[in-house]
Parts: structure tokens; sequence; C-alpha cells
């Protein structure tokens, strides 16, 4: 049976969004706040540290299946606390793609604006280190509410792909 990882950024509404996703899911899922990780700002200097924290959150992403990120749109593009994790992610193992290479991935926001640069960025990067991004996203703001009918019909086919 495959197991999703439900990564949100953030504690506050992208947390509540990934409950929501989880709670529509039929498989076995984890949810993980990257707020409860703590871990050094990436520079090549940190790197040579025994960092057992972000060891055991690769372990995570490696043991999944597919992931299914909740975070806000910051400045027009990713939240630092999840490029950090990515960067992170990328120098733990043998191969930087390693955590991300054919994964399958579905992008979600709760954001204060549309969402719709971290969607499209954050797909960038995903493509880029190797993951196989499911073209529909979830979008949730203050002009667009979370629709139970519409997510599960994107959770539905996206399944599907894994």
């Amino acid at each position: 049976m495959s197991k999703i990882l439900i990564i949100s950024a953030t504690s506050g509404t992208n947390l509540a969004l990934a409950n929501k996703i989880s709670d529509l899911l039929d498989l076995e899922r984890e949810i993980i706040n990257l707020e409860d990780f703590i871990m050094p700002l990436y520079t090549p200097n940190v790197e040579q540290r025994d960092n057992s924290v972000i060891k055991g959150l690769c372990e995570k992403f490696i043991k999944s299946d597919g992931f299914v990120f909740c975070a806000p749109e910051y400045n027009g593009g990713s939240p630092p606390i999840l490029t950090n994790t990515i960067t992170w992610l990328s120098v733990t193992t043998k191969h930087w793609r390693e955590v991300f290479v054919n994964k399958k991935v579905l992008i979600a926001t709760h954001s204060g604006g549309a969402g719709s640069r971290f969607l499209s960025t954050f797909r960038v990067q995903l493509e880029h280190l190797g993951s196989i991004v499911y073209p529909r996203t979830i979008m949730v703001n203050s002009n667009k509410k979370f629709k139970v009918e519409s997510v599960e019909n994107i959770l539905t086919d996206f399944i599907e792909l894994i």
C-alpha cells in the first residue's frame, strides 16, 4: 500500500489545510509540520555538523511514495522554512535528488493572497528535483474557500497517479 507524507510549512492555516486533506484520504498517511523540526539555516559550513533531526526528516521523505505540500506564498514564492528544508534534504543523501526523484507530488496552498505564484514556482523546483507533480492543485484563500467535493476529485485522481 502507498504511503503519503503530508507536509505543512506552517502551523496555522496550512496545517489546518493539511488536516482537511488527510481526512479525505483513504490510505496510509502522515502529517508533519516543518515548524516542529528545528534545523539551522543551511550554509555549507553548517552542513558538516551531525543533525539527527534532518536525517530523521529525510527518512520520512524517503519512505513515502508521494507528498502533499501545503504552504503559503511568501513574497511571490516559497516560504523560507520550506526552502531551507528542501535544501537540507538535497544535501543529506548521496545524490542530491534522491529524496524527490520519481515521487508523486500534489501542491496545496492556503495563502493571504491568491497563492498562484507559490504553486507555479514550487512546481518548477519540484520538477527540477525529479518529482512528478500532479497538474491540478488545491488553492484556498479569502476569495476561494475549501470545497470538499473539488478536493475529493483532485485527491482521487492524485491517488491513481501513485
